[in-house]
């Protein structure tokens, strides 16, 4: 691999770093009363956001539709087989409070990977998937349609799932 590509690498994951967390700050801003600050730094993020998708286009890591399924499904379960069990396993040791957060994203991750494989199949049909997503704000679980239930992973209630358009 060239420097470039290290560089390009190392770029992408601090600008996907600096978004999100310039996007917690932003909530954090807005529950203390400072709208104009978490304006801010959500048109910051945005702008990590963009710089983050150029490095990942430089890095040609951006295909078909097929590709960038089969690349997320892999991606997914790298995450809860491989990534956080060793996680967790530390934070319980620890008595780490991120135990609570690996764990809901291990969980999470692992129903994002079977959504991406169903999404996959059609794909590969020519065909896009006919449903609606809701999104548990609290552990990132993602529903089919919309949830009756309290959420499996974290017991958030049915009502505060949020709709993904």
């Amino acid at each position: 691999m060239t420097q470039t590509q290290e560089n390009l690498k190392d770029a992408f994951a601090g600008e996907s770093q600096a978004n999100q967390k310039y996007l917690a700050f932003a909530k954090k801003a807005e529950q203390e009363g400072f709208a104009n600050i978490a304006r801010l730094f959500r048109a910051a993020a945005a702008a990590e956001s963009i710089h983050a998708e150029g490095h990942l286009k430089a890095m040609d890591g951006v295909a078909s539709t097929v590709e960038n399924l089969k690349a997320a499904v892999q991606g997914e379960t790298y995450e809860f087989t491989e990534m956080y069990p060793p996680m967790i396993e530390q934070a319980q040791s620890e008595g780490h409070k991120a135990k609570r957060m690996f764990g809901y994203a291990a969980a999470a991750e692992a129903v994002h990977a079977k959504l991406y494989q169903m999404a996959l199949e059609a794909a590969q049909q020519g065909k896009d998937l006919e449903v609606e997503f809701y999104l548990c704000p609290v552990c990132g679980y993602i529903e089919i349609g919309k949830p009756s239930q309290a959420c499996p992973i974290c017991g958030n209630p049915p009502e505060r799932f949020v709709r993904v358009n």
